[in-house]
C-alpha cells in the first residue's frame, strides 16, 4: 500500500469527489456482478473441463476474473479515503479540501494515462464512432461460423471446436455452397478455411477495419468488450461490466447458430439454414446493434474526457 504524502496535488473544481462510504458500496456491487456474470465459466474451469462457448470470452479476449472484478469509478472521479486505489496503476494521490471524506484521496493521473496509452485511445475513438455512423447490415446470418469449418473433412482438418456438427459435413458445406457470404469483420474473416475465403463477398483487413466494421456485426459487437479493456482503469466500471455481459449474450447465439451442435450445454439451435431460423438470429441481431450502439457512445465519451483531460 502507497504512503500519503503531504504534497499530492489538490483536488479541481472539475473533479467528482466520492466519500468512502458511497463508493466503496459500489466497489462491493461490482465484484458480485462480475462473480455472477462469471459463474458458469469458473465453475467450468474448477472443475477442471472446457467450455466451448464461454472459453472464447478469456481467451479470444485474454483477461482475468480479477481485472473484471475490480471496480474503477472512471476518469474526472476522486475516490476519498483511498489509499489501496492510490498504489494501482495510473492513479495518483490528490488532496481533499474541506470534509469531503479524508485528507487525500485518489484518482486516475489522466495525464500519465494518455501518455502511456493515448495512442491506443485515438484508435478506439476512432474506430468505434466510425463503426456507430454506419447502418447496420442484418443478412450475414452468422455464417462466418459455417465458412470456418468448410471442407474441413475433405482437406483433412480439424474443425475449430471439440463438437459435433449438427448437419454433419456434408450438410455443413452445403448450407455454405447455398448462401451468399458478406462477412466485413476481419478477425472473423482470418479464420475462414482457405476454401471457404474466396466465397466470402467483402475482402476485409486488420487496415481497413475502421473503414469496414459495421454495428450489426456479431463480433463488432463481442469487440465492444476488447476495447472497453484496452482503456483499463480509464473504463467506468459498469462500462467494463455492460460490455463484457453483451459480449457474453452474442457469444451464445454466435454458437447457437453456428453449425455446431451445442445442445450439450443446454442452448437450443438458431437453424439459420431455414427461413424461422433467419428470421429469430436477426431479430437477436438487430436487439445485440441497439445494445451495442448505446455502448460505443459511452466508450467515446470516456475517449473525449481522457483525450479533454490531457489537453488541459
Amino acid at each position: 500500500m502507497r504512503t500519503t504524502t503531504l504534497d499530492a496535488p489538490a483536488v479541481t473544481s472539475a473533479d467528482a469527489v466520492v466519500p468512502r462510504e458511497a463508493w466503496e458500496p459500489l466497489a462491493a456491487a461490482h465484484a458480485a456482478r462480475a462473480d455472477a456474470l462469471t459463474a458458469v465459466w469458473r465453475a467450468a474451469r474448477d472443475e477442471g473441463s472446457t467450455h466451448a462457448i464461454e472459453d472464447f470470452l478469456f481467451t479470444y479476449y485474454p483477461t482475468r476474473v480479477s481485472h473484471l472484478r475490480r471496480w474503477h469509478p472512471g476518469p474526472g472521479v476522486v475516490l476519498a479515503d483511498a489509499a489501496e486505489h492510490a498504489g494501482w496503476r495510473w492513479y495518483r494521490e490528490t488532496q481533499l479540501r474541506g470534509d469531503d471524506g479524508g485528507t487525500h484521496g485518489a484518482t486516475l493521473d489522466v495525464d500519465a494515462f494518455v501518455a502511456d496509452r493515448g495512442d491506443t485511445v485515438r484508435y478506439v475513438r476512432a474506430l468505434v464512432s466510425a463503426t456507430a455512423g454506419r447502418p447496420g447490415t442484418f443478412g450475414c446470418f452468422g455464417l462466418h461460423e459455417w465458412a470456418m469449418v468448410y471442407r474441413d473433412r475433405a482437406a483433412g482438418r480439424d474443425h475449430r471446436h471439440p463438437l459435433p456438427l449438427r448437419l454433419g459435413h456434408d450438410g455443413t458445406d452445403a448450407v455454405v455452397e447455398s448462401h451468399r457470404i458478406g462477412c466485413s469483420h476481419f478477425d472473423a474473416y482470418r479464420f475462414f478455411t482457405p476454401e471457404a475465403a474466396g466465397r466470402n463477398q467483402l475482402r476485409p483487413t486488420r487496415e481497413r477495419q475502421p473503414s469496414m466494421e459495421q454495428p450489426g456485426c456479431l463480433h463488432a459487437g463481442m469487440d465492444l468488450y476488447k476495447w472497453a479493456l484496452k482503456l483499463g482503469p480509464a473504463a467506468p466500471g459498469d462500462l467494463l461490466l455492460d460490455a463484457f455481459e453483451l459480449a457474453r449474450d452474442i457469444r451464445y447465439t454466435d454458437m447457437a447458430a453456428a453449425p455446431y451442435d451445442v445442445s450439450s450445454y443446454g442452448v437450443e439451435a438458431v437453424p439459420i439454414e431455414t427461413p424461422e431460423g433467419k428470421a429469430e438470429y436477426v431479430r437477436r441481431q438487430r436487439g445485440f446493434a441497439a445494445r451495442g450502439q448505446e455502448l460505443r457512445a459511452r466508450l467515446v465519451a470516456v475517449c473525449d474526457l481522457l483525450l479533454a483531460g490531457a489537453a488541459g
